[in-house]
This record gives structure tokens, sequence and C-alpha cells, in this order.
């Protein structure tokens, strides 16, 4: 289920998500929020290539300078050796990004009996990464269950991410250091996800329909292969939590890029700030590509409306 971001009012998009999704979201919980200015930003690269580190840092930051609420970044390029971090074990609201540790999770507990998904498995997987189905989310929730998503999250060595409780798989709380380790697990060979399983999340990660392909993709040159999962959440604290992480191949580099962010006054304004880091991103690592050959997301991005209880 998803809703545009403009066109509806605010109640209409809030009570229509609760009774979508079984439960009814008090306004209060989703109040607009003002971000109070943050800190300026101390990003931290490292890279075996020479001068690209020193210029990322400059553009990142420069792409952040003046933005509001607390951005976290975590990026890692296998084919130069880059990192960089900004915020990296800083706390978050997963929203719909958790989906793809819910996937990740699902495969590896059928890994472990050896079997392949059902029918029904590959539908609600279909439909929770390439739509940002809420409700098939759930429902691959409550068969795991948060023994099998904390044993998978102890596999893959994402210490501080933690569950939802109650259902509520959208409060899981997530950072940026995590998630890359995720995505590192999902573009490389490893002992935790099967290359079967790799392959099937990144093709499915590839096949996000147009209107969430927003965030981490911004800028990309056209050669690149495109690997994108967002989400989105408002509550009555922080505002605005909106993420997006990405995995990038082709023109010469493997990469990963998580942004996240929260205490933003709108979805649009933390869309426009992921954006932002990402198109310095693109743009450092892939300079060569001409501005007319870059990805440019929907002008109107959209995202599931994830439930969340009244606090």
């Amino acid at each position: 289920m998803t809703h545009p971001v403009s066109g509806i009012s605010r109640r209409a998009r809030v009570l229509s998500a609760g009774l979508a999704a079984g439960v009814l979201v008090p306004l209060g919980a989703v109040a607009t929020a003002t971000p109070a200015a943050a800190a300026t930003p101390q990003v931290t690269c490292t890279s075996a290539q020479s001068g690209l580190a020193a210029k990322l840092t400059k553009d990142i930051t420069a792409a952040l300078k003046n933005r509001k609420g607390t951005v976290a970044v975590g990026l890692r390029d296998r084919t130069t050796g880059t990192t960089c971090t900004l915020r990296a074990t800083t706390s978050f609201d997963s929203a719909s990004v958790v989906k793809v540790t819910v996937l990740a999770a699902l495969l590896w507990d059928a890994k472990k009996t050896d079997r392949k998904l059902s029918a029904r498995e590959s539908d609600l997987a279909y439909a929770m990464i390439t739509k940002s189905d809420n409700a098939a989310t759930s429902k691959l929730w409550r068969q795991l269950g948060t023994g099998k998503i904390k044993a998978f999250l102890a596999a893959a060595k994402m210490t501080k991410t933690v569950p939802g409780s109650g259902g509520y798989w959208g409060l899981t709380r997530i950072n940026a250091a995590d998630e890359q380790k995720l995505l590192a697990l999902i573009t490389a060979q490893n002992s935790v996800l099967s290359d079967n399983a790799r392959a099937y999340i990144l093709k499915l990660m590839g096949k996000v329909v147009s209107s969430q392909r927003w965030g981490t993709p911004a800028g990309a040159p056209s050669g690149v292969k495109i690997h994108v999962k967002n989400g989105w959440l408002q509550r009555s604290t922080h505002g605005w939590r909106v993420h997006s992480i990405g995995a990038f191949k082709g023109g010469g580099h493997d990469y990963t890029l998580s942004v996240l962010t929260h205490g933003n006054s709108t979805m649009n304004y933390g869309v426009a700030t992921i954006q932002g880091v990402a198109k310095a991103v693109h743009k450092d690592l892939t300079p060569t590509a001409p501005a007319a050959r870059r990805y440019t997301p929907t002008e109107t991005p959209q995202e599931a409306f994830v439930a969340v209880p009244g606090s």
C-alpha cells in the first residue's frame, strides 16, 4: 500500500494507513515536528585512491551544509578501497528499510534446512521489496518471529540492530554501520547468505517501482546497476525519519551507500537531504559520467506508510 506525498490530507493518510494495517495510529503520534539545526557534520573518509577521500569528505560535508535534522552516512567502494562514515552508530527507527533485513533473514533461515522459498513466500517477498507492501512484510515478520530475526542479526554481526517489539517491525532500531554490514553481505560472497540468496535480494531491489526509486540512486550514472530500498515514518519525536540504502555496480565501481535521517520537517525535506549526499558520492566516484546521463528520481516520491503505536 502506497500513498502519494501530496494530493491527500495528512489526516486522511494517517487514518487510511492505520485502518489498512489493522492498527489505528493516533494523530498525536504523527504531528509535524520542526527540526532543530544539527551540529556541523564531521564526515570521515579513507581511500586507496589518491585525493578521493578528501574530495568525498569535502563534497558530502558541503551537501549537508545548513541541512536540519540528524543525518548518518555509510559508504564503501570495493574498487577503490574507499569508505566514508558519519554518525555510523547513531540509532534510528528503521521504517521500511528493515524489509531488506526481513528478506535476508527469511533466506538465511531457509538455507539452514536447504529449502527453497515457497510460492507464497516468494510472492510476499516480491511485494515487500518492489512495492514496499506492509501487509506482506507483517506476514513474513510473524512467520519468522523475533527469535529468528535476532538469530540472523547475530549471524550477520549486526549487533546494534534491535527488532521492533509487538509486531512493529517499522520501529526496529538500526544504524548506518549495521546497514553497511547488511549491504556487504548482499553484494559479496560470504558464509551467511548463499550466492542464490544474494542474487535474489539484489534482483528484487533492482525492480523497485519507479515512484520508490528515490534517495541513494540520485545522480548514479546510467551504466550503473541500481539496487535500492527506502523508507519513511513520521512520529511526534524526531519528526520524519527518511532513509535510503543502495547498492551500485558498474562504471568500474562496486559500492554501497546508506543514508539515514530523522528530524525532518517533511518527507520531501528528508528525501532532498539524502539525494544531495547521493549526488555528491556518485559524482566523486564516477566523475567522467555526463550530467545528462545521470539518474534523476521521480519528483513525487512514494513509500508505504508504516503503522506505529501511539507514542
